[in-house]
Parts: C-alpha cells; sequence; structure tokens
C-alpha cells in the first residue's frame, strides 16, 4: 500500500497545471477566453485584450452563498462585447486590405440565443459597430420593433416565411422609421409587401433571398442549393424584378440574401457561396436593381474542439480568412462589372453568442465498474461450478504477458456463467460472484495494459468498459439539447481541482430518467474520445463540471423533459477596478412554472393535497402535525427549483 502512495506521489508531483491545460485542450477551444490558473481553477478572460481574469470556482461559489445552487448558466457580457468587435475587426481588416468602398454591418439572428438580456446586450454593444437585428418569425418581429427605439438607422433584416399580419408589421415598422427590409422566400410574399406599402403610403426597401446552386456543407448541408427550404430560383427573382419594374419600384430591391447553412466548417464552401452570390448581385445590379446590401447570411463557424480541422464541430478558417474571402470575392466581382461596392452583411449568430456561456453543474454520485474486488473463495473450489472455476484461473494467472488470453478467457467463462443462470443452473449468488470475479479480472488486465507503450486491440476498449458513471444535476435535453440530438461536441472540463491530476475516467450522466440522457463523446487530445477525465469523487466535497462554448441555441432549444426547467442564468460583468459584478440574474423555473406549461392548475395541486391530508389524519394514518409539515413541504416544494439541491439541515 505505501508503494501504492509512493507511485501516486510521483505522478502528483509530475503534473502540472499546464498539463491539465493540454490535456482538456483548453487553449485550443477556449481562444484567449479560458485558462488555467496556478492554484488549478479555471480562468475566464471575458476580454483577451485586458489583464483582468475572473475566477470561475470563485463566481460559483459566490452564487452558491446567494442561493443559487448549480446547474446554473454564467454569461459573461463582456465576451459578447468581444467577440463583436473581432468581428468588425476582421471586416475593417479586409476593407482595408481590397481597399473595399463599401461597409460592413453584422445584423445578430435573435433565433441564436432569444434571451431578453442577451439580445439587449449585442445590440447595445452593437451601436458603436452600426450592427442590427435578424428576425426569423412574427413574435421576434415584435420583440424587436420595441427594443429597436430610438435606432432608426440600425439594419433590421426580416427572414423566415411571413404572413399576411408578419409583413404589415413590416410595413407599419418602415412607417416608424426603421431602416427594416423583408427577405421575400416566396413570390406570394411579395404580394403583401406591395399591398401594405399602398395601404400606408411606404416605399419600402426589399430584399430576396437566392437559391443557390452551391452545395452546403456539414450537419446542415441541405439547407442550401436547389432542395433547400428557403430561396427563390434566378427566374423566379427575375419576374419578381419584373413586377417591380412595372410599378416603377425596381429600386426598392435593395438586399440580395443566401443562406449557406450553419455551422459552416469548410471553407471551400464558403467561396463558393459568396462567389455565386456575388454575381446574382452583379447580375440584378446590371438589370437595375437598386440593391445596397449584399447579405452573406449566417454559416460563420466556431471551433468546438479545438482542432481547426474539416471536422462539423471545427473549422479549417479563422474568422479573419473568413472576412478576407467574402470581401475580396465581392470586391473582384463588383470591380469587373464597374458596380458600387455595397455594404456587406453577415448572419453571424453562432459566432457572437457561443463563447459567452459556461454551464455549470455539480457531481452528485458515482457508479464504478472497477470497484469489484476478487473474493475470498474456498480452497479447492471443488464446489464452484465450472465457469466461475475458470474466471477464478484466468484472475490467477493475469501477467502482463498474457493480457489478452486471460482477458479472452475471463470472458468465455463470463458469457458461459451468464447462460447457465437463464437455464437455471447457476444460484443467484453465484451469478454475482461471477459479476465480480469478471469485473475484478478486467480491472486488473486494465491496469497492466496502461503500461503498456501499445495496447493490443482487443484490449484498447477497456479503459471505456471500465469508465464511470458521473451522475450530475444537470439534464442535457434542456441545457445541451444539441450534445444529445446531433451529437455537437461542446468543451467539458472540470472548473477546479487542476493542478491535481485526474484519476478516473468517466461517462456523464445526467439526472432524467432517459437512457439517453448522457455525455459520451469528449474533446481529447488525439480526437473524439467516450470518456472524460475526471478527479475521485467520494462526495465529501462539491466537484463542479463546465460545459463550455453553450451560449448558440442551447438555451432555446431545450425542453421540458421529465419536467427539468431552466436552470439560473446569471450575468457577469467586469468592472472598472478589474473584479466582478453581478449585473442581472435569473432564477430558475421552478415546479410550479413547469407545471404549468403543461397545462395544470397549479393553483388546485396543493388543496387537493391538503383534502388527502385531511382524510389520512382522519383515519390515523398521520398525527395532526405530520400532516401540516407534508402541506408545508409540498407548498415549498412547488415554488422550488426544479432541479436537485442537497441535502436538507437536520
Amino acid at each position: 500500500m505505501s508503494n501504492d502512495r509512493e507511485s501516486e506521489n510521483r505522478q502528483q508531483d509530475d503534473w502540472s497545471v499546464e498539463d491539465a491545460s493540454a490535456l482538456y485542450r483548453i487553449p485550443a477551444w477556449g481562444k484567449g477566453y479560458f485558462e488555467v490558473s496556478d492554484s488549478g481553477h479555471m480562468l475566464v478572460r471575458p476580454d483577451p485584450d485586458r489583464e483582468e481574469r475572473i475566477d470561475l470556482l470563485e463566481v460559483v461559489e459566490g452564487l452558491r452563498a446567494r442561493d443559487l445552487n448549480a446547474p446554473l448558466v454564467i454569461r459573461f457580457s463582456d465576451i459578447l462585447a468581444h467577440r463583436l468587435r473581432r468581428l468588425r475587426d476582421a471586416f475593417a481588416d479586409a476593407i482595408d486590405e481590397n481597399d473595399y468602398r463599401g461597409k460592413y454591418a453584422a445584423v445578430y439572428p435573435i433565433k441564436v440565443n432569444q434571451q431578453r438580456l442577451v439580445v439587449e446586450e449585442v445590440y447595445r454593444y452593437g451601436a458603436e459597430l452600426g450592427f442590427g437585428l435578424e428576425v426569423g418569425s412574427k413574435p421576434e418581429l415584435l420583440a424587436v420593433m420595441a427594443l429597436t427605439e430610438g435606432g432608426d438607422n440600425r439594419l433590421i433584416v426580416c427572414n423566415g416565411f411571413k404572413d399576411d399580419s408578419y409583413i404589415k408589421a413590416v410595413i407599419l415598422a418602415a412607417k416608424l422609421g426603421r431602416t427594416i427590409i423583408p427577405v421575400v422566400e416566396n413570390t406570394g410574399e411579395l404580394e403583401l409587401i406591395l399591398k401594405y406599402a399602398d395601404r400606408y403610403g411606404v416605399r419600402p426597401r426589399i430584399g430576396v433571398r437566392v437559391k443557390l446552386a452551391s452545395e452546403g456543407a456539414g450537419r446542415w448541408r441541405e439547407s442550401a442549393g436547389a432542395k433547400s427550404k428557403f430561396g427563390l430560383f434566378v427566374s423566379e427573382i427575375l419576374e419578381l424584378l419584373d413586377t417591380l419594374a412595372a410599378r416603377d419600384m425596381q429600386d426598392c430591391l435593395q438586399l440580395v440574401h443566401c443562406h449557406p447553412g450553419s455551422q459552416l466548417h469548410d471553407i471551400r464552401r464558403v467561396k463558393d457561396t459568396i462567389s455565386e452570390l456575388a454575381h446574382v448581385y452583379a447580375e440584378l445590379a446590371s438589370l437595375g436593381a437598386g440593391l445596397r446590401y449584399i447579405d452573406v447570411g449566417g454559416g460563420l463557424g466556431v471551433d468546438y474542439d479545438g482542432s481547426a480541422t474539416n471536422l462539423p464541430s471545427s473549422m479549417n478558417y479563422t474568422v479573419r480568412e473568413y472576412a478576407r474571402d467574402v470581401v475580396h470575392r465581392v470586391a473582384a466581382v463588383c470591380n469587373a462589372r464597374g458596380l458600387e461596392h455595397p455594404t456587406i452583411v453577415s448572419e453571424s449568430g453562432r459566432a457572437i453568442a457561443a463563447y459567452s456561456s459556461v454551464l455549470i453543474f455539480n457531481v452528485l454520485g458515482v457508479a464504478a465498474l472497477d470497484q469489484f474486488k476478487a473474493p475470498a473463495l474456498p480452497a479447492s473450489g471443488g464446489e464452484l461450478s465450472q465457469p466461475i472455476r475458470d474466471m477464478c484461473d484466468a484472475y490467477q494467472k493475469v501477467t502482463p504477458d498474457r493480457l489478452v488470453e486471460c482477458y479472452h478467457d475471463a470472458r468465455h467463462a463470463h458469457t458461459s456463467a451468464m447462460q447457465m443462470f437463464q437455464l437455471g443452473f447457476l444460484t443467484l449468488r453465484d451469478r454475482g460472484l461471477a459479476e465480480q470475479l469478471f469485473w475484478a479480472t478486467c480491472a486488473v488486465i486494465r491496469d497492466h495494459a496502461r503500461q503498456m507503450e501499445q495496447v493490443p486491440e482487443e484490449l484498447s476498449a477497456l479503459e471505456t468498459i471500465l469508465s464511470d458513471i458521473y451522475f450530475c444535476n444537470v439534464s442535457v435535453f434542456q441545457s445541451l439539447p444539441d450534445s444529445w440530438a446531433i451529437e455537437q461536441l461542446f468543451p467539458v472540463a472540470p472548473i477546479h481541482r487542476l493542478q491535481e491530476k485526474p484519476g478516473r475516467r468517466a461517462v456523464i450522466a445526467d439526472i432524467t430518467c432517459d437512457s439517453d440522457g448522457k455525455i459520451d463523446r469528449f474533446i481529447g487530445v488525439d480526437g473524439v474520445q467516450r470518456t472524460l477525465p475526471v478527479h475521485e469523487f467520494d462526495g465529501s466535497e462539491d466537484y463542479y463540471l463546465g460545459a463550455f462554448l453553450v451560449g448558440a441555441y442551447q438555451e432555446t432549444l431545450g425542453d421540458l423533459h421529465n419536467l427539468f426547467g431552466d436552470t439560473h442564468v446569471v450575468h457577469i460583468r467586469l468592472d472598472d477596478d478589474g473584479g466582478w459584478w453581478i449585473e442581472e440574474t435569473i432564477r430558475g423555473e421552478s415546479a410550479n412554472e413547469v407545471l404549468a406549461q403543461m397545462k395544470f392548475d397549479v393553483a388546485q395541486l396543493p388543496p387537493r393535497l391538503t383534502r388527502d391530508c385531511e382524510r389520512a389524519v382522519r383515519d390515523g394514518r398521520l398525527s395532526l402535525a405530520e400532516s401540516q409539515e407534508l402541506r408545508r413541504f409540498y407548498e415549498k416544494e412547488l415554488s422550488g427549483y426544479t432541479y436537485l439541491e442537497g441535502e436538507e439541515p437536520g
């Protein structure tokens, strides 16, 4: 035992926070926003242009002191501001390099994260940059119409299918003075635009989405091309222009738009798309359209896994390369045609919002398969069944030069034991004995294999098979829906204890009762791995994990599986002295609130339970004091957090 401790101490002496940073690939995906402190805590650097850093564990403990327990989403407002500036700077440099005579304006698609505070912050930070907003539905437009009070020079782009009232709202917003452009998705929308423009005496700005021939890339490749959901074929756009020309309104067609896809991981697709869109723009301008904007849509990716490769969770280009390609291709086409350079518009919502939010959750418990130790067995072994004797033999013969052989023997014996149990020839105690022996044998073989330079293929899966299950206080379906639905990789790492070498490997299971409620794909040094390096958890103190880069889509796509609602959300900002302060707090949903969303009459729930308590008192099943305690407990829990909050004091 003393030798084991000495070995462990030597390993810890060889470990550093730089090793932790490399193990979890923090510099690769963190992009300067996240790093590890000397004390092993995850630090957030909201503005990489400044020196100030925020200790994430310090924030979590400060929030817990304010009765805001994990799970919770922490949003860093300064990261949002920095992402907007980084996007502006990339295009500003590209404009200078290409002698581009037009401007650039981003519009934030609020579908990416529709939370009020996020939209307000993006709009506020975007004021000095001249950035606007994009909406894709009537409710989003109604929110933005009010939010953009006093911002008549800020662009509003309206996408999505539009009915009569949607178009009416657009035209009234234009009448109000907004710089608003409805993007025509089908020919019927133009008729509605003209109808309300005539009614209210508005000369509208109109956009059109082009159904490009260029293919998309990645998970959303089919959102571009001829079979794409949105947009008009070129022949339909020409008919639209003819309709406007007949009304002497061709100057109203001011924007061309495309949808290249989401999370474009291959820069070649970007180049192809922008080239095709630029030529459509030039042709329409030559035909008399009053074009002023070219909207390249979304698609600017986020390097979730930090590999900078052509993989779905990565991107093989930088923001600056993206900006250079867009500006260069638009400039080249316009220069060749002798056209004025338009304002370039992009809808890069994911690249703006993803980095700003971190999901923090705590570990509740652990299930470990290598906990099983070989039991004490009878000296003769004669009273044991043959499969168990074979398993004992495999366990006792494990040596570094016989690992594969013993593994094969143990697996065969274990399979035989399970078959005998199903046929009624093995007792329940013997089955338990077989399980203990099998997992103990696997653990010993795995430990030997860890010392090998080249692990045999047959043994390579043992690390995953024997990995722990870390049960965590989170709902994947509510807080990380893309992880479940499309196997999106998100960086996951402990937010503390990083000065310690992690001694366990685990998959993460959430607290829903669904077997799919887990995370078993992680970012590794050599690519995707099926387990996460974690530290030993014995329940004596809190252990927190963070899922990073979750600011895009996760909050708006989450559902109420098992009635786990929205988590607490806290907005953190840097102050002028380099510290941090809480700008705003949104408490997570209560049981009452999620039940009401499912159309339960929550006002009637306590009275119904109270009546049952009175019957129990009358029948002697409960004392009066017990019934009062139950009633108070029930009402308290109805107004409480839907997630687990630890053991009640006393």
